[in-house]
């Protein structure tokens, strides 16, 4: 009996120790694009090193942040959706926030926990995604638009987007590796409502992306960086931001440029807790800390994308470093953006149409 008592003991003194030694630790599971978080290259400010810090000196706990990126919001809907992943927080863009909404993946947000929510634009309240923004703060916005290289392109076919089906390029084309994208290039070329219920017009769009096909040099998303950058290909379609990423990173006989071509999708990616986080508060404090001013900044210049957060947009520092050809690109004289976002934006699909344009995709890609 004492030998049995002594065993219990030593199991309770060690589980104490254990608990002692970091077993109160908090986690946090975070699921974001690649290259969406200032990571502390060269000295700059680490976002979530940082976060984890401010917590501890904030409420006197540790916190591990587990941080893990996807490429595309397809590839993060499947994974969550099938459950071979688990995280507290993703970034997903509008189209799939509103699907993961209607199909119960988010929590509500207590926006108590979140009083920087208050920096957030009024355009960026209330958008369709979203109505009452009780599941989404916003996090970047952006345009999508034509990176190419002009040692390898004619300035004069540097218009509309016409230029990703152009056979003088054959073989120098990137094009979107998701449907959703891919698709909306066609579309927004044809004329077609991008939101379209119509299968015929999906089925005109897939027969455009079969034009195309031959001219491709690779289907992308975060491998463009690379092939752009060396100048591999000479065009591709991309999201703003990307293109200054690029920009600093082309080599010596590439001369990146940009433009916007009419009419595009804007878009709006917003930061979510996913249903059944057991994290929820610290979840909220992690999305406070992250419209910051510090945060906030640190990583607007770090992606280059365009941010809603009025403490970035209106900071000289910030913008002074941006410059204006950069402001130009990045923050566009479009008027209200809510006007603008609701001409263009995607809508989220039903499930029938979404599987019928991803059977469309699939026979594209395999042809």
């Amino acid at each position: 009996m004492k030998k049995l008592v002594s065993i219990v003991l030593l199991c309770t003194f060690l589980a104490l120790m254990l608990t002692g030694c970091g077993g109160d630790t908090l986690t946090l599971k975070i699921y974001n694009w690649g290259e969406y978080i200032s990571e502390g290259a060269e000295g700059s400010y680490y976002t979530i090193r940082e976060f984890e810090k401010w917590y501890k000196q904030e409420y006197g706990q540790k916190v591990r942040v587990i941080y893990d990126t996807y490429t595309s919001n397809e590839d993060m809907y499947s994974k969550l959706s099938a459950g071979a992943v688990s995280y507290d927080i993703a970034i997903p863009s509008d189209y799939m926030i509103e699907r993961m909404i209607k199909e119960g993946m988010l929590e509500k947000i207590d926006f108590s926990n979140i009083p920087n929510y208050s920096n957030i634009d009024s355009s960026f309240r209330g958008l369709y995604y979203d109505p009452q923004d009780q599941y989404s703060v916003p996090y970047t916005y952006g345009i999508v638009g034509i990176i190419y290289n002009a040692n390898a392109v004619d300035e004069a076919d540097a218009d509309g987007w016409d230029i990703l089906w152009n056979p003088k390029y054959s073989g120098n084309v990137l094009q979107f590796n998701n449907s959703r994208d891919a698709f909306g290039t066609a579309m927004y070329k044809l004329g077609l409502d991008v939101n379209s219920t119509d299968k015929a017009d999906w089925d005109r769009a897939a027969e455009e992306l079969k034009t195309q096909y031959p001219l491709v040099y690779s289907y992308v998303m975060d491998e463009i960086y690379n092939i752009m950058e060396s100048g591999e290909a000479a065009v591709g379609a991309y999201y703003a931001g990307d293109y200054f990423t690029m920009l600093d990173a082309q080599a010596e006989d590439v001369d990146l440029r940009f433009y916007y071509p009419d009419p595009t999708n804007y878009y709006v990616d917003a930061m979510v807790i996913l249903k059944g986080t057991q994290n929820k508060e610290l979840a909220e404090r992690f999305i406070n800390f992250m419209l910051d001013r510090d945060a906030a900044v640190a990583n607007a210049e770090y992606t280059y994308y365009a941010s809603p957060n009025k403490v970035v947009y209106t900071d000289e520092e910030y913008l002074e470093e941006l410059g204006e050809e950069t402001i130009e690109i990045l923050y566009p004289p479009i008027g209200n953006f809510a006007e603008q976002y609701n001409k263009y934006a995607y809508r989220n699909l039903s499930a029938e149409m979404l599987d019928y344009i991803n059977a469309l995709w699939e026979k594209i890609k395999i042809n």
